[in-house]
């Protein structure tokens, strides 16, 4: 899914630089050539291909996972991209007027960007409906995890086709008799029957029953075999923690952060972080004021959480609940409509700007931009009690966003805690300065659209 996304952020750079060469063509009648414009204004170029770029993941053209949408549901979403990007150009232009192409260039630029997006969505949602384009998957096993990984086949997700089960021995079934297409003892004649492009090892136990001998024959033959936990994170973007051992943690591919990586990241906080609190900065006095008018306390609330390593740290945040809060009940999660926000907390929280002092965190080095949420530390004493894997979350530094605050709304729960973690370990797993900007776009459109507790 992550290729795919990728290749529709190339095709629309294309798209937009296309748009602007012919938008200036038309506009000027070809007395100048594209390079000379190029050479004249080349920060243009690149602003006009960013700012498409945003306005399409905000209004989630990029989002794949129901290849079924309408061609008017696309047009919609496209036109509130164009208006979005206008808006947005238009306010830059203003500020920049260095990086403006001319007169008009813009709305015709818009309109031969929106006309090309449109014709490349709808060619990908209906060639993407073709089973032809989707890979074949078989999975080997028919128990539990064989019928959770078939049941992830059969989301509205039109990137993979079951092509059924293969049963092995005495192993119970909890999958359907018909789709089950072969045994263990000839899987590779089973693949070719089918078709398959991919294996799948679904198997609760592999001791004594893994085809070892026709596993090796897929491989060789060019099928892509993968176990059921590499699969499930591939299509979730999260973990299997029930299925995973300690094993797969070692040999799989990733958690690894080089030294390059981690100082590049570090560069990059500091920087944004320096500019974040620049640009919020006019506004704190603002801010303060109002919480103090709205509720007797101090204005910064600082609570301990745990960190890197698990060391223990000072957050700040800005005050959204009453000063008693916890007075009675000690340390407790945060529940929706909870009784103890301030009026004004509540606005805080959905825009988050209550969280704008841990740029001060970030600048210490106790937070990074992205990671996972730093957790209190009586929470985490409970939770690595009951959710296996909970202390890995703590390999890599917390962060004021993270995938899991992106992908999964807040949680309140131990049930809640163990869901975030897949996507945190997931986070920790491919930790790369991609996955960081896909998580601050993101955390962008939460903020604008759902907002937090």
């Amino acid at each position: 899914m992550i290729r795919l996304q990728l290749i529709f952020v190339l095709v629309d750079c294309a798209c937009a630089l296309t748009s602007i060469s012919a938008a200036l063509l038309l506009r000027f009648n070809g007395e100048e050539s594209v390079l000379s414009f190029v050479e004249k204004e080349p920060l243009g170029w690149g602003v006009f291909v960013i700012a498409m770029l945003f306005a399409s993941f905000f209004v989630e053209l990029y989002q794949l996972k129901n290849t079924e949408t309408g061609w008017k549901d696309i047009a919609l979403r496209i036109t509130c991209g164009i208006f979005i990007s206008f808006f947005l150009l238009s306010a830059l232009y203003y500020l920049v007027p260095s990086v403006m192409f001319g007169r008009g260039v813009l709305v015709l630029a818009l309109v031969f960007f929106g006309l090309q997006q449109f014709i490349c969505q709808v060619f990908f949602r209906v060639q993407a409906n073709l089973p032809v384009f989707a890979q074949r998957v078989l999975i080997l096993g028919a128990g539990p995890l064989a019928e959770r990984i078939g049941s992830l086949i059969s989301l509205p997700n039109r990137e993979y086709v079951l092509a059924g089960y293969v049963s092995c021995g005495s192993t119970m079934v909890n999958v359907p008799s018909d789709e089950i297409v072969g045994s263990f003892e000839n899987i590779f004649e089973t693949v070719k029957k089918s078709k398959a492009d991919k294996v799948v090892v679904s198997l609760s136990e592999r001791r004594g029953v893994f085809p070892l001998q026709e596993m090796l024959n897929c491989k060789l033959s060019g099928v892509k075999v993968m176990d059921a936990p590499s699969f499930y994170e591939k299509v979730t973007g999260k973990l299997m923690l029930e299925d995973i051992t300690p094993s797969w943690f070692i040999f799989s591919r990733g958690f690894r952060i080089t030294v390059v990586s981690r100082i590049v990241k570090r560069f990059i906080d500091l920087l944004l972080a320096i500019a974040g609190l620049v640009v919020f900065l006019p506004f704190f006095p603002l801010v303060a004021l109002l919480i103090k008018l709205d509720s007797p306390g101090p204005i910064l609330f600082t609570q301990e959480r745990v960190g890197e390593t698990e060391k223990l740290f000072t957050v700040y945040k800005f005050r959204t609940m009453r000063q008693d809060a916890e007075t009675a009940t000690g340390a407790v999660w945060a529940q929706k409509n909870d009784p103890r926000i301030t009026r004004l907390g509540t606005f805080l929280r959905k825009s988050r700007i209550d969280e704008i002092p841990q740029l001060f965190n970030v600048l210490l080095g106790e937070m990074s931009l992205v990671g996972p949420r730093p957790e209190r530390p009586e929470f985490v004493a409970k939770l690595k009690e009951v959710v296996p894997y909970y202390s890995e979350r703590h390999f890599v530094k917390p962060g004021v966003t993270g995938w899991a605050q992106v992908c999964y709304p807040y949680g309140a729960s131990v049930k809640d805690a163990l869901e975030k973690l897949r996507y945190d370990l997931y986070y920790t797993k491919n930790i790369s300065l991609s996955l960081d900007l896909l998580v601050i776009l993101k955390t962008v459109k939460v903020v604008l659209g759902r907002g937090g507790r």
